[in-house]
């Protein structure tokens, strides 16, 4: 499995930096641009990344880890505040950032990380349609830690 990280300072200007380096770190993997997985993992590490420097005002970092099935992305930070889902009303410009990792990872979830707390999702490799962003029960990586935070269940996008 290979693993590649990057520490993001707590300023939300990082979260285009981050996007940039993980860009070229999936074209080095074999992951196009223009790939559907690369634009989701963009979309997710963006979502992470600014959930992690705007919520807690800590510095993070972001990791990727490539292997079978798939990528893992982990935003880990120093606030020991866990992650809480929010309900966004309609013209709200915030607040939907787990909403759409729930829909678009095939797995997430978080766990306390010393002081902190890591957050993680999964996207499988096999190539999706539009639609098949639903996976099924999340698990933590082989020998990982026990998971501590909520996980969502399968779900059908119609």
């Amino acid at each position: 499995m290979l693993q590649v990280q990057l520490e993001v300072g707590p300023d939300p200007a990082e979260v285009g930096r981050a996007r940039r380096w993980a860009r070229s770190r999936l074209a080095g993997c074999g992951i196009g641009d223009d790939e559907p997985l690369a634009e989701t993992l963009i979309l997710l590490i963006s979502e992470l990344v600014t959930n992690a420097v705007v919520h807690t005002g800590c510095p993070a970092v972001l990791r990727m880890l490539f292997g079978e099935p798939g990528v893992r992305v982990e935003v880990a930070d120093a606030s020991d505040r866990a992650p809480s889902p929010r309900q966004a009303a309609g013209d709200d410009t915030g607040g939907r950032g787990l909403e759409l990792v729930d829909g678009l990872a095939d797995r997430w979830g978080w766990q306390r990380e010393g002081a902190g707390k890591r957050i993680w999702c999964e996207i499988d490799r096999a190539e999706k349609s539009a639609g098949e962003f639903a996976g099924g029960p999340a698990g933590d990586a082989p020998g990982g830690p026990e998971i501590q935070g909520a996980i969502r269940e399968p779900r059908v996008y119609l």
